[in-house]
């Protein structure tokens, strides 16, 4: 078992889409080390009341916050909510994505398709990068990571729009990286593929592409997302108060970009 340590001992961490997956799993890591923790989900009230409960068996407590985030007053909304609770946010976490599961294929495209990823992945990032850290400026600190993906390395055959808005987040990340600094830090976290509910009910899993690319991974496993939740917080901590606008992947070596 990796031994966990208090990183976030006094801090306060908001993680969106916290109610199922991965961002279930981060929030309760951050409260694991010692933060106070704000549940965002927008319908999964069921699945964030079950985060809730598992912040409170690992020794915390935090509340739960519902919102839209296409919606720019929802989330004006929700950061009030956050700060009557709190005073303070010293984290922010926008796991929320849409990443088009059910479409296998570039032809199945449909404009519905196309709008609900770029509403909810593009506006939504911005918008909550945009409200929170604003505020995070006010207060004089803060730090952001936004949850990306490595399908900015090799694109989406199967849906190129979730390629385009996960691109579109490193430039969200690296504008408003420049526009908050030095007091608040905003980075992108790209976790590989990760065994959450949803892909493991995806067809193309099923029928064989979670061999294929195990066998491609040099770490030789396709992980839990509990597995990554730590290396996606340590954006956030002190240890790396020298590191903003920056892309980092865990992805257990399947695609080694870089110098």
């Amino acid at each position: 078992m990796t031994q966990i340590f208090p990183r976030f001992a006094g801090k306060t961490v908001l993680v969106t889409g916290a109610g199922t997956g991965f961002g279930a799993e981060i929030a309760v890591r951050a409260a694991q080390e010692g933060a106070k923790v704000a549940i965002h989900y927008r319908s999964s009230k069921a699945g964030a009341e079950q985060t809730l409960a598992r912040v409170r068996d690992a020794g915390s407590d935090g509340i739960l916050v519902q919102a839209d985030i296409i919606s720019w007053e929802q989330i004006k909304r929700m950061a009030d909510d956050v700060w009557a609770a709190f005073g303070t946010l010293d984290v922010l976490v926008n796991n929320v994505g849409d990443v088009s599961s059910e479409q296998m294929s570039w032809k199945e495209l449909t404009q519905e398709a196309l709008d609900a990823v770029i509403d909810v992945d593009v506006k939504g990032t911005l918008l909550m990068t945009h409200e929170f850290g604003a505020r995070m400026l006010d207060q004089g600190h803060g730090a952001i990571v936004n949850v990306g993906s490595t399908v900015v390395v090799k694109g989406s055959p199967r849906a190129p729009q979730y390629a385009a808005a996960k691109y579109a987040i490193l430039g969200i990340t690296k504008s408003y990286a420049k526009a908050f600094a030095p007091a608040v830090r905003v980075n992108t976290f790209a976790p590989g593929f990760m065994e959450t509910e949803r892909l493991l009910q995806r067809e193309d899993w099923k029928s064989g592409r979670r061999e294929v690319l195990i066998s491609q991974t040099p770490m030789g496993h396709i992980p839990p997302p509990e597995f990554v939740a730590g290396a996606c917080l340590w954006l956030a901590t002190e240890e790396s108060a020298h590191l903003t606008g920056g892309y980092m992947l865990a992805d257990g070596g399947f695609n080694m970009v870089g110098a």
